[in-house]
This record gives C-alpha cells, sequence and structure tokens, in this order.
C-alpha cells in the first residue's frame, strides 16, 4: 500500500513538472512576442515618424477621403492585380526558357563580333569615317542637293560603264596608254600624218571616232 502511494506521488510531480515546463515555454514565448512587438512598434514608429516627416518637408497632405477612395479603388481592382501578377509569373516563366537561348545569341554575337574584328571590319569603318568627315568638309548642302537631283543619272552612267563590252574596251584603252612611250614620243610631220591616215587601222579608228561624235551629236539633239 506504501509504495503504491509513492509511485502515485512521483507521477503527480512529473505531471505538475511537465505541466510546469509547459507554463514556462509559454511564458518564454509570450516574452518573445513581446519584445517582438515591443521591437516593431518602436520600428513602426520611426517610420511612421520619418514618413511624417518627409510628407511635410515636401509639402504633401495626405486627406482620410483621398486614402478612403484609395483602399476602395484597391479592393475594386484585386481582379486587376492578381491578373497582373499571373502575367508576371508567365513573363517570368518565359524568362526563365529564353534565357539558355538569349546566352546562345549573345555568345555568337560576340563571337561573329570578333571574326569581325580579326577581319579588320572595324578598321575599315573608322577609316570610311574619315572619308565621310572629308566630304561633309568640303562639299557643302546645295552640292548634296545636286548629288541627290542627279543621283539616277550617275547611276545609269555606272551602269553602262559597267557593261561587259564597255568595261572591256576601257582595259584596252588603258593597257594601250600603260604601254605607251610618253617621254620619247615622236614627231608626225603633215606628209606622215596622211601616210598614216590611209592605214587600214587609222581609217578604222577615223569611223569609229566619227561614228561616236555622230551619235552623240544625235542623243543631245533629241
Amino acid at each position: 500500500m506504501a509504495d503504491n502511494t509513492t509511485q502515485q506521488i512521483a507521477e503527480l510531480n512529473q505531471k505538475v513538472d511537465t505541466i510546469l515546463e509547459f507554463v514556462n515555454q509559454q511564458k518564454l514565448k509570450s516574452n518573445a512576442i513581446d519584445d517582438l512587438v515591443a521591437d516593431a512598434s518602436i520600428i513602426g514608429k520611426d517610420v511612421y515618424d520619418s514618413t511624417v516627416k518627409a510628407l511635410d518637408d515636401r509639402e504633401v497632405r495626405l486627406e482620410p477621403d483621398d486614402l478612403r477612395e484609395l483602399g476602395i479603388r484597391f479592393a475594386q481592382n484585386v481582379g486587376n492585380f492578381n491578373t497582373l501578377l499571373d502575367g508576371l509569373g508567365s513573363a517570368m516563366d518565359l524568362m526563365k526558357d529564353v534565357g539558355p537561348i538569349a546566352n546562345e545569341v549573345i555568345i555568337d554575337t560576340t563571337r561573329t563580333l570578333h571574326e569581325f574584328e580579326q577581319k579588320g571590319y572595324f578598321e575599315f569603318l573608322k577609316e570610311f569615317g574619315a572619308i565621310v568627315d572629308n566630304i561633309v568638309t568640303y562639299y557643302g548642302v546645295n552640292d548634296v542637293r545636286m548629288l541627290a537631283d542627279n543621283v539616277v543619272t550617275i547611276l545609269d552612267t555606272v551602269k553602262n560603264l559597267t557593261q561587259p563590252d564597255m568595261l572591256k574596251s576601257i582595259d584596252t584603252a588603258v593597257k594601250v596608254f600603260s604601254n605607251m612611250e610618253t617621254e620619247n614620243v615622236p614627231e608626225y610631220s603633215i606628209f606622215r600624218v596622211m601616210r598614216e591616215i590611209n592605214k587600214p587601222e587609222m581609217k578604222k579608228a577615223w569611223g569609229f571616232l566619227f561614228t561616236f561624235l555622230k551619235n552623240m551629236t544625235k542623243d543631245n539633239i533629241n
């Protein structure tokens, strides 16, 4: 009987100890919450005071009606905000998917730019910029306007000059001129000129010259 009573007293003491430990833990939690609330209150007060001071420095006045209207409008647009957040989430998912592709594009672009630099494209553009600068320096607005007015004629001339027959004729003329002796040009008397004119190649040359002049005169008259 005495042993049973002793055991019951021991169990009762254990339960009391458990209850006291629980109460002590709850008290510690309550104290921690109180401390947190106190710290939050201090921070909130500081934020409130700083905000009020900043608004006062900028002469900003908040009316209760305006705040109430803002709250109402915020409540009315909760659905729109949710839609906006959903769209933002979709955009973030898209960025995650596009990110690797964008990285590849950046890598390829960097590699291409490096190749351009190795080939001298950038140096060429730099020198071409000097050409443009010289054009701007030595030519006025009227010159550019005249160029714009006659650009079609200029392009037609260039197009005609780049025809195969024309290029061949120009190339032949350049070769002949480069092979001519320009330092010691022989002198021709009237009689020698007359003899040269009667040669077949000179007759053909004169025929070409007169045909060219005739056609040019015809085009100018038309």
